[in-house]
């Protein structure tokens, strides 16, 4: 390390990096520029294609000491540009369409810059002030479009430092916590000889009720965020109940009736029914109307993840989608996923604006009694503005906006479908619902006898397709021409036989169809390549007495 240059030690030169910007024409200066010119063309440029082995890119970042000496802004930025940003993921890509990420407006650099400058923290007034309004009013349009309130409402309720209409979120996992905090402190509330389960614990509460346990039910294809949710809260993850889903991956109503009726018979309580707004494997959407009536039936609380489909609403055209879902007493909304902001701004909504007062706190130096500090209602203590880059977004792109991004990625989703559907050699597995659909390869002479094959049959050839399937996507992320994601379903026409299939997310305004066709005959290619994978399939197809019923 000895060719390293290191800057002076020296409160003069320490006030510089506070005080002065960098260089217009340094490596930081540069960057700038270029960034606020062509975001696009820098990451192409500066990402390299193909992938590094992580145990390389560990060695970079692997000394275990606080730096000694400073460097200077631009030798550091020279390695970050070398060892991070070149091996960053394209999230931007249009060709990236593997998971819940796109591009992003150019306006908002800036206006992150401009949030980053002002550094605000949003869990009191004393470090925020403008923006602790500006927060509550993103949170009242946003429950206006779930709610659809009158104009009175969100005059008596938006501001009151009592009242909430929800929370900023880190992301939706934050807020799924949030949302049933809320729901088990309002069934374990306090009253006579109870100072509720805030004060006194999870096993006071249930003593306290007679309850022996607390359940939450979801189906199958809920986010794991949950399990994580029922640890934090005590509740305990056995507790949360995976109900079996229909072929259209969608909970099913005769199965969670039968699990809730378990939970009672066995002493316990349901504490929330949780219906899933967009999945994040296919897409899909529970019946949340009829989630809704069993949620009101059995006193449950009705708390819908809508972290992915949730900004559908935006369109006039499809937001019957999410039908009943105004009828939840909490929704999770994730504004980085199809509200097009950066990562960081999930948010939690309430349909009462008194329900957070069951998880309000306080204390002298922050969040006082009567404050409007944020904090009072939230489980993050110090947070960023990134309400603002929310608020800046809806403002700038607008309802209509949203719609046209919104109709667009459905319309292309069900393209890539349809095209998917003419290969030979593709088959769509979930068709999509809003702008995520999953798929495989299957080649032609497989595809065929698929369509005939027994139960058996299907259970055998599978963990081949399999096989295949895992090795065109590794291949395919590690190429870097483009990416799709991965998982494993149980489909309804394969006799639940597990299945790993291609994800896709069609979110990117900027992905074309013939993008898609280019990713299809990449994968095409791959499979071409994975000789002995294929061959184990062929010889498989033989053994069943497949091929001569082709031949």
């Amino acid at each position: 390390m000895s060719d390293q240059v290191f800057a002076e030690v020296s409160e003069e030169a320490l006030l510089k990096i506070f005080t002065l910007p960098e260089a217009p024409e340094s490596t930081l200066g540069r960057i700038e520029k270029d960034l606020s010119e062509n975001l696009m063309g820098f990451l192409g440029e500066h990402i390299v294609a193909r992938e590094k082995p992580l145990h390389e890119i560990e060695h970079n970042f692997s000394a275990s000491e606080v730096p000694e000496q400073p460097r200077y802004v631009s030798d550091h930025t020279e390695f970050l540009l070398n060892n991070l940003v070149a091996h960053s993921v394209h999230t931007s890509s249009p060709r990236f369409i593997g998971h819940m990420t796109s591009a992003l407006p150019y306006f908002l650099l800036p206006l992150a810059k401009l949030m980053v400058g002002l550094n605000q923290n949003l869990v009191k007034i004393e470090t925020s002030k403008a923006f602790t309004p500006l927060e509550r009013n993103v949170l009242g349009m946003l429950h206006n479009l779930v709610y659809g309130r009158d104009a009175d409402f969100y005059r008596r309720w938006m501001h009151s430092a009592q009242h909430s209409l929800g929370a900023m979120c880190s992301g939706g996992t934050v807020a799924n916590i949030t949302a049933l905090w809320v729901a088990r402190n309002l069934l374990l509330k306090p009253t006579n000889g109870f100072a509720g389960v805030a004060a006194e614990g999870l096993a006071a509460g249930l003593s306290h009720y007679g309850y022996r346990r607390l359940t939450v039910m979801v189906s199958e294809r809920g986010h794991y965020s949950l399990a994580k949710a029922a640890d934090v809260l005590g509740i305990g993850r056995h507790n949360l109940i995976g109900v079996a889903t229909d072929d259209h991956n969608r909970i099913r109503l005769d199965k969670l009736r039968e699990a809730c009726d378990q939970v009672a018979a066995d002493g316990g309580k349901v504490l929330a029914i949780v219906g899933v707004g967009g999945t994040t494997e296919t897409g899909h959407i529970d019946p949340l109307n009829d989630l809704a009536d069993y949620a009101a039936e059995i006193g449950a609380h009705f708390h819908v993840d809508a972290a992915w489909g949730g900004a559908t609403l935006m369109s006039a055209q499809h937001r019957q989608l999410l039908a009943g879902v105004e009828r939840a007493d909490s929704v999770t909304i994730d504004a980085h996923k199809q509200m097009y902001v950066p990562m960081g701004a999930g948010m939690v909504l309430f349909k009462e604006p008194g329900m957070v007062r069951a998880i309000e706190h306080h204390a002298e130096y922050v969040i006082r009694h009567g404050s409007k500090d944020l904090g009072a209602h939230t489980m993050e203590g110090s947070r960023p503005g990134m309400a603002m880059l929310v608020y800046s977004a809806m403002h700038v792109m607008g309802r209509r906006g949203y719609e046209l991004l919104i109709d667009k990625s459905i319309e292309k989703a069900k393209a890539f479908a349809a095209l998917i559907a003419e290969q030979d050699d593709f088959e769509v597995i979930t068709e999509p619902q809003l702008c995520l659909l999953t798929y495989r390869f299957v080649p032609r002479q497989v595809k065929a006898a698929l369509q005939h094959a027994t139960p058996e049959q299907v259970k055998r050839l599978t963990p081949h397709l399999n096989a295949i399937t895992r090795f065109i996507q590794k291949r395919q992320r590690e190429t870097g021409r483009s990416f799709v994601s991965r998982t494993k379903l149980n489909p309804g026409h394969y006799h639940r036989e597990p299945t790993v299939v291609f994800r896709v997310v069609l979110a990117n305004p900027l992905t074309t169809i013939e993008m898609l066709r280019e990713v299809l005959e990449e994968q095409r290619e791959i499979a071409n390549e994975a000789m002995s994978l294929r061959g184990a399939l062929h010889t498989e197809m033989r053994e069943l007495g497949l091929l001569a019923r082709q031949g």
